[in-house]
């Protein structure tokens, strides 16, 4: 089990980023043979990109359900680009096999959205979680002094502009019951 960090949280990748989102969607559940290749591809590719990091792959986060999304973070576009059209890497020829089993069928659905993120053009927190997103891809830290807020991790503000503090208490405001 991953460990815990009992406190808040944040990531940072110092330089430009790809934020990439992809899933699948099952429209019909009960056709295990057409989805079935789908998910077993995603695996294979995560294990390739994982072995070399001259993809540019970073890091990523996966979740289940009728529709899947996976979040993942690469060093640049070019370089998701490059891996998408490699020969001889994993993803093109799941690519293929899908557009010939599967076309604009409906049985499956896929879908990605491409983000290009600036350096500084984002903040995140976690609180009581393991390393996880983007503080797994990047650098993990405490988020205290100018990370302690959003406006302070996203670089809009150098001062402690909380709307709380760490009681959960709301300064300037009377405070009644427990």
């Amino acid at each position: 089990m991953a460990d815990i960090f009992e406190k808040r949280m944040t990531g940072e990748l110092r330089r430009d980023f790809v934020l990439f989102l992809i899933g699948m969607r099952f429209n019909c559940l009960w056709k295990i043979h057409k989805w079935l290749p789908m998910v077993r591809s995603m695996p294979r590719m995560i294990r390739e990109l994982a072995l070399d990091r001259e993809f540019g792959f970073l890091g990523y986060e996966m979740w289940f359900g009728r529709t899947t999304i996976m979040v993942q973070y690469w060093r640049t576009f070019e370089q998701l680009e490059d891996y998408a059209k490699k020969k001889s890497a994993e993803h093109l020829p799941a690519w293929a096999a899908f557009n010939r089993n599967l076309g604009s069928n409906g049985d499956v659905g896929i879908w990605h959205e491409t983000f290009l993120v600036r350096e500084g053009a984002y903040e995140c927190v976690y609180n009581n979680m393991p390393r996880f997103g983007l503080a797994k891809a990047g650098e993990h830290m405490p988020a205290t002094g100018k990370r302690r807020t959003a406006a302070g991790r996203i670089g809009m503000t150098g001062v402690d502009d909380a709307p709380i503090d760490i009681s959960g208490k709301i300064p300037g405001l009377k405070q009644t019951g427990s």
